[in-house]
Formats: C-alpha cells, structure tokens, sequence
C-alpha cells in the first residue's frame, strides 16, 4: 500500500448467496454419525463449530465402531428417532446453520430431506460422505440416488474427489483440471455451490474451489490456493471443513469470505495433527491448536515478534517473486496496473484510517492513544495525496476490489472483536511487510543509479521514509508488549490475525495484475 498505512490483501473476492444475519456465536446443527475415536463425524464437527465460535448441536444419524484404523461396524438407528432428535431441537432452538454428513441409508436421506423442506435452515452445508479416509464405504450404494437428489437443498456441497466422481458416475478426477470440470457439472446439475478440494490430488499443492454457474458466485469458480501438509493425520478433515464453513458462514454471509478464513485454520490444524499423538493409523487433526501457547507464556520481551516474523517469510517470498513488484521494480510496470494499485491503495486507506481509529480506542497507555490516532490522521491524508496527484491526472476505477474489499473486512471484524492486542497483530503486517518490501524496491532503484526515466521515480523513493521506518518499529514494540500481556488464547488469535493479514498483503500486490 502507500506511505504511512500501505498494506496488501490475499484474494477474498466477494461471493456467496447475499445477506445472512451474522451472529457472534452461531447455533449449528450437525447432523452426521457418531466416531467413538473423536476423529471423525459429530465429533469433530462440535470441535470445529467450537473452535469458531458457534454452539454446536448434533442429531446423530449412525453409530460407527471405528477408529484411526478404520470403521468395523456401522449401526443405523430407527429413522423415527432421527426425526424425534431433529423435532426436539428446532421446536426449541433457533438454528442459524446446518451441517449434514454421514447419512448412511435412503430411509435416513428421506427423512433429512423431509425435515429440510420443513424447516429450512439460512445455511445448509452438506458433506455428502460416501466413503472414509481409510477406504470403508459409509454409503449404501442404493441409497446413491437418494442422495442426489437431497443436493439441490443445500447451499454448499464439499465432496472429496472419490465423491465428487461417484456423484456424476465417473472415474475419480486425475489432475485438478479434471476436478473443477467435474465439480462445475454437479454444480449445473444440483442448481448449488460445489466445493471442489484438491486434496486427494498427487503434488505440493492442495487448492480448494468454489464452483457455481448459476450467479450464485461473482465467478463461475474462485479457486484458494495451499500448501500440502505433509501429514498422515487428516482423520476428519472433511467433517471438520464442512462444519467450520457452515459456522462462519452463519456469521459472515459469503462463501468465499467463510472458505478463506477457515481454509488457514484447517492448514494449521493439519500442520499440528502429529503432536496429538492418537491412534496408530490416520490420526485426526488438531481442531484447537489456535488455543496453544504461541511461545513460552514467559518469554521475554521481543521473542513473540521474532515469531511473528518467521510467520510473515513465505509471503515475503511470495510477494518478491510476483510480476507486480518484479514490473516496479525495474520500471517496466504497465501504467494501468500501477493506476489500478494507486486506487485501490487510496480506497483501502480510507477503510484502514478507522482502524486505526479503534486500536487508539482500545489503547491502554496515552503513549499508544495518541500513536494510533496520528496513523489514522495520516492515512486520510495520504489517500488525499494520491487523489490530488497520480490520480487526478489518470484513469482508473473508483470501485472497491474484490481484494480490496475483502481485506477491509477482514480488519474491521477484527478490531469489533474487542481485543487490543488481536487487533494490533492484525494491523501489523500493513506495517511491516509493507516496509521491508519497499525498502528492497528502494534499494535496488539507488543500485540502479536511481535513473530519472524510471516511471514509478518519484513513488519509489517515499520508500525511504524514516519516519514510517521509526513508525514500523514502534508498532511493532507495542504488539511485542500486547502478547506479553495477553492470554495464551489471545496470542494464539493474534498469530492467526497477523499469518491472514500477510497473506492479504501478497493478494493486494497481485491484485492488479487480475482485475486491472
């Protein structure tokens, strides 16, 4: 971003079905087979329904005799007492979203369907589960039909692959083109939003991608790229995936918003499934892991930014090598593309100067009121500057990105959660990232010789501001001494606000290069 209060944002492009009540603590009704491991099903469906937050309720379809080896048994309880379980709980409680995975029979299928038609939850998420981790089949195969035809009064379906294939009766996808293909004809067929995952995919990567063609979507299909974890502790991901998205999307109203915020939690949760240490075969992920100490609760001060820095390196990495920065950098950066940035950077100021705003009022010393009231001033002031100058004499639009938009979002749902040191870790990265980036385009722009003809010229030298270098270092020093003081659950939202927000900043450099 530009000058005291730049920043960048990861790829939240606005989607979904339209407005739904937000609720801090949604009621969600999971609706699945019980794993008596804890891995899978009900269980880890009110994990992750906890872990964002929401009330986690369960009506239970089967009962299974697994564990992280595999499932033995499965016993289907009379669909009359799934009924009675479901009556019970929407008779008495409103519920704001609905999960639904193992239904095990047509029987039980037909009376889900019944109760939906009914009842009709805002959200409905279906997990269309056919088949376990460990290959055992938790579908009867005449109930397939069934099941078909419960899609269309979903709002989102996540198959695996081995599912998504089964829907449409054929072969499993080979390559994630194959994939979204396949994911883009359940979602013409069934009328809904088809979550396609990348996971069973050979390779590093794992993408996940919302497919829809019916509008529903900005897109046809918004595709959120990840790393593989290399893991073989992913007991559930699926049930934990579909339970989150439909917790956040009680909250948030948006598709993509609710997938690019749960998508990191469910990396981490997967990156710290070995420490748990359960069973002897696919042990399940780590649903809390954002509640562990991010360091040593008595560490000294500085140790929780040196943590925090080590967080922000892959997007350091990945913010040098995009096209974007490489064109600043040597000049060679398509004009429309830099007018595209510029004004999307003045519109994101203006957003961020109330952010600030808030952080002075949650401040708990004078020292901190008045640094964060003075950055917010400044962010309005240099949003005008960018108006009066590059812009006023340039074409570009006037409308908030995608990009834009999402991360603006992202920090106001922050800094409402009432939390000073969340938030400044949220803040952070616009701070940081920013200054380390545009001291390396600085230095190589003097290494050049500081040519005159350079397009971006005058632009790249407000990089050397020393004024915003003292400002970064400050608010660093304040975040550092807001952990200290925190709770081993505020530090661990911190890093998760401070890991999404340097991914947000990568997304606002790559932004022109898609929307310009």
């Amino acid at each position: 971003m530009a000058s005291s209060s730049n920043s960048a944002v990861y790829p939240v492009y606005a989607a979904g079905m339209g407005a739904v009540p937000a609720r801090p603590h949604p009621r969600v009704l999971s609706i699945a087979g019980s794993d008596p491991s804890g891995g899978a099903g009900i269980q880890a469906d009110l994990k992750s329904i906890a872990a964002h937050g929401g009330y986690g309720m369960a009506a239970i379809t089967a009962l299974t005799a697994q564990n992280t080896l595999g499932v033995s048994a499965i016993h289907v309880p009379p669909v009359e007492f799934l009924r009675q379980q479901l009556d019970a709980i929407s008779s008495d409680i409103e519920i704001d979203a609905v999960k639904i995975g193992m239904l095990g029979d047509a029987a039980v299928i037909d009376e889900v369907r019944s109760w939906l038609e009914e009842v009709r939850p805002a959200v409905v998420v279906l997990d269309p589960v056919m088949v376990a981790t460990s290959g055992d089949r938790l579908l009867r195969e005449t109930a397939e039909t069934a099941l078909r035809s419960l899609l269309p009064l979903a709002d989102l379906v996540t198959p695996n692959l081995p599912e998504l294939a089964m829907l449409l009766g054929e072969p499993e996808a080979p390559d994630w083109a194959t994939a979204l293909d396949q994911g883009k004809r359940l979602a013409a067929e069934c009328g809904t939003t088809v979550l396609v995952k990348g996971g069973h995919l050979a390779g590093n990567d794992c993408p996940d991608a919302l497919v829809n063609t019916s509008g529903l979507l900005r897109q046809d299909v918004i595709e959120v790229p990840g790393p593989r974890v290399d893991t073989r502790n992913s007991h559930g991901t699926g049930c934990s995936l579909s339970s989150a998205l439909a917790t956040v999307q009680a909250r948030r109203g948006d598709w993509e918003v609710s997938l690019r915020e749960v998508k990191p939690w469910l990396l981490q949760a997967l990156a710290a499934a070995d420490g748990l240490e359960v069973g002897k075969g696919s042990g399940p992920v780590h649903h809390f892991h954002h509640m562990e100490p991010a360091l040593n609760p008595a560490g000294k001060s500085g140790d929780f930014a040196a943590r925090l820095w080590a967080e922000a390196a892959p997007e350091l990495d990945a913010i040098y090598g995009l096209a974007f920065i490489q064109g600043l950098q040597s000049g060679r950066l398509p004009e429309p593309q830099f007018n595209y940035y510029l004004a999307q950077d003045a519109i994101y100021l203006n957003g961020y100067s109330r952010v600030l705003a808030r952080a002075g009022a949650l401040a708990p010393t004078e020292e901190e009121q008045l640094f964060w009231a003075k950055s917010s001033q400044l962010c309005l002031e240099v949003e005008s500057e960018l108006h009066r100058n590059w812009l006023s004499t340039r074409s570009a639009s006037t409308q908030t990105g995608p990009v834009t938009r999402s991360y603006v979002d992202h920090l106001l749902a922050t800094s409402a959660s009432g939390s000073y040191a969340v938030l400044l870790a949220a803040i952070l990265p616009c701070y940081w990232l920013y200054a380390e980036v545009g001291q390396q385009l600085h230095a190589a722009y003097v290494d050049a010789g500081a040519p005159s003809e350079h397009p971006y010229a005058a632009w790249l030298t407000t990089y050397a501001d020393e004024e915003f270098a003292a400002a970064t270092r400050k608010a660093i020093d304040f975040t550092d001494a807001a952990a200290i003081s925190a709770s081993t659950q505020e530090r661990g939202a911190m890093v998760e606000a401070f890991a999404q927000s340097c991914r947000y900043e990568t997304a606002f450099f790559d932004a022109p290069r898609l929307f310009a």
